[in-house]
This record gives structure tokens, C-alpha cells and sequence, in this order.
């Protein structure tokens, strides 16, 4: 029995979940985002390296032209993923991000997985994109600074730099400055940054459009020159076949990784409940049709064989003898690089403060400066550990690692989702009285063959054990599609994995949803969109190689390590029971959001 008990009140304590009462809207955070601050936001982090790198290197070396395939391809899987941040957004106006909206659906210990995922994400994204612009900007200087710091300081250490970056040390102790002064300044400037960001775009698909040869969409191997030829595929619109089309995709989706920043911004934002969903799906349109464009005119431009992967237009314009817009395209990715940098640090500090606030970080990182309303101690961490980062390290090995975070954010969203939309309502389960479930009762609600309207307890625990079965599923079934091997009994096997995934869907689909409240957004075409974009999200962690697992694995690690010595023990929701006293009554005591302790009375029977 008490083994028994032991394992209960452990599970119990790892699915706890945050309760957020409706009218709640108080925060100390300034409220001072509005809609466009918010897309601007969503955009600026986002449209960055992507737009001026990604569409080149892809074109090259994976898809050819059909590198807008590609693009269209990972704006459907992102936007997915955005619907349902959308409609978390619209639940749960609070800071956060994902963590937040895992805490409320599914329990305290996924939400710290979660959000443990989003802090790796967030300082290798800002690391990353750090060093891209200090390597950009040096480029531009002949690479000055990383010849002669190669020379007086070389770090001969692997999977490090070759010598310590202090430019992007600097570049991100300034975007924690910035940050740290206030979020309306920071946004302003952000705003600003965005706005010549997209001019420029703007800009490059004018300029490319009266260069533009549709020709080069249908470029025969044999009109190839033989010095290209090797590396240039079959020629054509894809010259790699459709495989080569998702395995672009499967690199550009990564382009499309920053719009979840908005939504760390709930407590921030003027009227959350509507600007963070409208604006996450702005950006996510925005950002595609960029993306679209300028992969349409590289690539109709200039042969996708003759392209510069590490930077394309400046390179085409430069063929196409316009140095001016070259010049103009320079500057605009400075700018552009800006906007990434803010935009992958904004939600950093956001997310510390979150996790803060609850007790399952240290609570040191939830004091938030009376002048500035920001998190100034999170942002300053942020900062330092960004910047050290950036400073020494070789991120090449690393931005797996900013993947496989995201994603798996991604893919509980998801599954949240899915969790919300099929449980029991309150005022329902009250009234209704408990009828013990036989196997037949089961296996007629299986598939809802009395067609109820509102979920039941069992309806509920069916959808809830068919989303776990699903999850297993989808990742055995992805981990079979990356084993390139010819072997019959396998296909067999992905076959009824596929056969079984419909099934679930089939299940799902007859389950009774809950009359959802009144939300500014909701996910259409539910369970299909949620499951579609958990299959997408696993699908492409599976690509991942084994190193990145391994590193992942380490770093869920040490954050288990806080989690269980110190997050579990001063988590605002942990309940200290006390046995009653003369068998009249108990007492609770509960952790408040300040980290004092309250007590509740609950009378107990006799």
C-alpha cells in the first residue's frame, strides 16, 4: 500500500497543474504592446539570416528552384504549429510562451521540459545569430578582426572557435542593454528595423523581377557546363526530385523558428487575448510571402547551380551588374541581422521571469525593476550567458540543438491542444452520476456509436490514451522512414504504423469536443491540423543526428538535477498536508505567486 501511495502522490506531484483564474490580467510587467508592435516582433525575429542565406544555400546544394516548393512546404508545417500557439495565446494570456500553456493543459513537470527546451533554444538562437552578424560584418572588412584575433589569441580546442569573438560578446551585451532599458523603447527600435527589413525585401524583388529569366527553371543537364555539372543534379525546376523538395523543406522550416517569441509576450501585450493570435498569423503570412518571393527571383535570376551559399544576392546582383541594390541589400541584411538579434533575445528573459515566478527556477529570476517594469536579473543572465556563448564557442554543432528545443515545444502545444479540446466539462461532471464502464460500454464509445454531443469521462480517457498511442506511433513510424533500407518486412511495418495513425485519427474524429469558450482564435479543423503538425514536428526531430540527441539528453539533465532538488520543493503549487487536528479539520498550505505560504481550511468528515 504504501509503495502504492508513494508512486501516486509522486505522479500527482508531476501533473500538477496551474490554475489561472479568468479576470486575472494583473501583471507587473508594462502593458505597452499593441498588434503591429507584436507582428513587427513576430517578423523582425524571423525574416533574418533565412531571407538572405537560406534561399541560396538550399537552391544549390538540395532543391535547385524548387526551393519555393520547399519554402511553402515548411510555412505549412509552421503554421500548424502556429494555429495552435495561436489558440494557447488566446487561452492563456500570460508570459511565458509554451511553458505557460504546457503548466495549464498537461502538468508541472512537462511544462519544465518545455520551458527548459525554450531557454536552449533562445540562447543558442541569440548566440548564433550574434555570430552571424559579426562574421557578416566582418566579411565586409576583409575579416580584419578574425584574421588578427586568430593571430594574438588562438583557441586551439575542439568544438570551440578559433579565437574569441568579443565583437559578438558585444553585440550581445548591447541588445541587453537595450532590452533591459524597457520593452516600448526596445520595440521601437525594433519596429524601425523591421520596416527597412521588409523595405529592402521590397527592394530585392523589384530589382530581381526586371532581371528575372524564367529560363532558368528549365535548364537541360546537358546545356550544364561539365565544371558544374557533378553537383547540379537533373536539371530542371527539381533537379532532386521531390526528395530533394522535402529534404529543403526540412531546412527551411528552421527559417520560419522565432514567431513563437510573440507569444511570450502576454503580459505585455495591450489586449492579448486578441493581438498575440491575429499577429502570430501575420507574421507567419508576412514571413512567407517574403520567403516566396525572394527564393522566386534568386533563383530566376541567376542558374541555381551558380549561386553563392553563403551570401546569394549580393553575389547575383553583383553578376547581374547592380551594384547599387547590392549595396542596398548589404545593409538592409545589417538591419535584418538587428531585428534577429532582439527578436531571438526578447523572449529569453520573458521565459526565465515565467519560470521564476513559479518556483521551478530559482525565484531570484522573477524580480522584475521598478523603473523599467522588465526583468532586469533575467535579462542580465540572459545576456551573459548568450554572450559567452557566442564569444567562444563553434555554434556549427549547436544549431541542431535550437531545432530539436523547438520542435518539441512545438509538438506539446500540439498535443495540448488536443488534450484541452477533449476534456470533460466542469459544470457536466458534476451532474452527472457516476455509471461503472464495462468493456462493451468501452468499445461502443471507441467510436462514439451513440453519438454524443458533449465529452464524458470515458470519452475523455479514450481520446486522452489514443493521443499517447498516437504519439508512440508517429515516432516509431518516422524512426523506420529515416532507416534508408530496402527491406520488405520494414515497409510492412510503416504500412500498419500508417494504418494504425488513421485509425487514431478515426478515433479522435468521433470523440465529443468541448463547447470551447469564447476565444478570439481557435484551431480549425481539430484533431486533423494538431495531428498533422505533431507528425511534421517528429518527422523532422527524427532527421536530427545522434550527437544532437546525445547533447539534448545532457542538457535535460542538468535541468532535471534543478528541477527535483529545487523546483519540485518550491513550486507555488506544492501542498504541504498537515493530519488533522482532533479530526475536525486540516490544513493546506499553500505556496503563493510571492513565495509566502497561506493557509486554506477544508473540513473533513468525521
Amino acid at each position: 500500500m504504501g509503495p502504492k501511495m508513494s508512486c501516486a502522490k509522486i505522479f500527482n506531484t508531476l501533473r500538477r497543474c496551474k490554475q489561472l483564474e479568468d479576470g486575472d490580467t494583473s501583471t507587473p510587467l508594462a502593458r505597452c504592446l499593441g498588434l503591429l508592435d507584436l507582428t513587427a516582433l513576430g517578423v523582425g525575429s524571423t525574416l533574418g539570416l533565412g531571407v538572405y542565406v537560406l534561399a541560396g544555400s538550399v537552391a544549390k546544394d538540395v532543391a535547385g528552384p524548387a526551393v519555393t516548393l520547399s519554402f511553402l512546404v515548411a510555412a505549412i508545417a509552421s503554421a500548424f504549429a502556429g494555429l495552435c500557439y495561436a489558440e494557447f495565446a488566446a487561452r492563456v494570456p500570460k508570459a511565458g510562451s509554451a511553458y505557460v500553456y504546457s503548466y495549464v493543459s498537461v502538468g508541472e513537470f512537462i511544462a519544465f521540459t518545455i520551458g527548459w527546451n525554450l531557454i536552449l533554444e533562445y540562447v543558442i538562437g541569440t548566440a548564433s545569430v550574434a555570430k552571424g552578424m559579426a562574421n557578416y560584418i566582418d566579411s565586409l572588412c576583409n575579416n580584419t578582426m578574425a584574421n588578427t584575433m586568430a593571430r594574438i589569441a588562438p583557441m586551439k580546442v575542439p568544438f570551440m572557435a578559433d579565437y574569441p569573438d568579443f565583437f559578438a560578446f558585444g553585440l550581445v551585451l548591447l541588445i541587453c542593454v537595450l532590452l533591459g532599458v524597457g520593452v516600448s523603447e526596445s520595440t521601437k527600435l525594433n519596429n524601425v528595423f523591421t520596416a527597412l527589413n521588409l523595405a529592402t525585401v521590397i527592394i530585392v524583388v523589384v530589382a530581381g523581377a526586371i532581371k528575372s529569366d524564367p529560363a532558368n527553371w528549365r535548364i537541360k543537364v546537358e546545356n550544364i557546363s561539365e565544371e558544374y555539372r557533378p553537383k547540379a543534379g537533373e536539371g530542371g525546376f527539381m533537379p532532386w526530385g521531390i526528395a530533394g523538395v522535402m529534404a529543403g523543406a526540412a531546412k527551411c522550416f528552421f527559417g520560419f523558428v522565432g514567431f513563437d517569441c510573440v507569444a511570450t509576450t502576454g503580459e505585455e501585450a495591450k489586449n492579448p487575448k486578441r493581438d498575440i493570435p491575429l499577429s502570430i498569423v501575420l507574421s507567419l503570412a508576412i514571413i512567407f510571402i517574403s520567403y516566396f518571393s525572394v527564393a522566386t527571383v534568386l533563383t530566376m535570376m541567376w542558374p541555381y547551380y551558380l549561386q553563392d551559399a553563403d551570401a546569394p544576392f549580393p553575389h547575383v546582383f553583383h553578376e547581374s551588374g547592380m551594384p547599387v541594390i547590392m549595396w542596398i541589400v548589404t545593409i538592409g541584411a545589417i538591419f535584418a541581422l538587428c531585428t534577429s538579434l532582439l527578436g531571438a533575445m526578447f523572449p529569453l528573459p520573458r521565459v526565465l521571469y515565467a519560470m521564476g515566478s513559479d518556483g521551478v527556477l530559482f525565484r531570484f529570476l522573477a524580480a522584475i525593476n521598478t523603473k523599467t517594469r522588465t526583468p532586469l536579473i533575467a535579462t542580465v543572465v540572459s545576456g551573459l550567458l548568450s554572450a559567452t556563448m557566442a564569444a567562444i564557442f563553434n555554434l556549427n554543432q549547436l544549431i541542431d540543438m535550437m531545432s530539436i528545443g523547438t520542435l518539441l515545444a512545438y509538438t506539446i502545444v500540439a498535443t495540448s491542444v488536443l488534450i484541452l479540446r477533449y476534456e470533460e466539462e466542469t459544470h457536466i461532471k458534476l451532474n452527472r452520476s457516476m455509471v461503472p464502464e464495462t468493456p462493451y460500454s468501452v468499445a461502443r464509445q471507441t467510436f462514439n456509436l451513440l453519438g454524443l454531443k458533449h465529452p464524458t469521462t470515458l470519452s475523455s480517457t479514450i481520446a486522452k490514451c489514443s493521443i499517447c498511442i498516437f504519439f508512440v506511433a508517429a515516432l516509431i513510424t518516422c524512426v523506420l522512414l529515416r532507416w534508408d533500407a530496402e527491406n520488405s518486412s520494414l515497409g510492412v511495418a510503416v504500412g500498419v504504423l500508417g494504418g494504425a495513425l488513421l485509425v487514431l485519427l478515426l478515433v479522435l474524429y468521433r470523440q465529443p469536443r468541448s463547447s470551447v469558450a469564447k476565444l478570439s482564435f481557435k484551431v480549425p479543423l481539430v484533431p486533423l491540423v494538431p495531428y498533422l503538425s505533431v507528425c511534421m514536428n517528429v518527422y523532422l526531430m527524427v532527421q536530427l543526428d545522434q550527437q544532437t540527441w546525445i547533447r539534448f539528453i545532457l542538457w535535460l539533465a542538468v535541468g532535471y538535477i534543478i528541477y527535483f532538488s529545487y523546483g519540485i520543493k518550491n513550486s507555488n503549487l506544492r501542498v504541504k498536508k498537515v493530519e488533522p487536528q482532533n479530526g475536525l479539520s486540516k490544513i493546506d498550505h499553500v505556496r503563493t505567486a510571492n513565495g509566502k505560504i497561506e493557509n486554506e481550511k477544508h473540513i473533513t468528515q468525521l
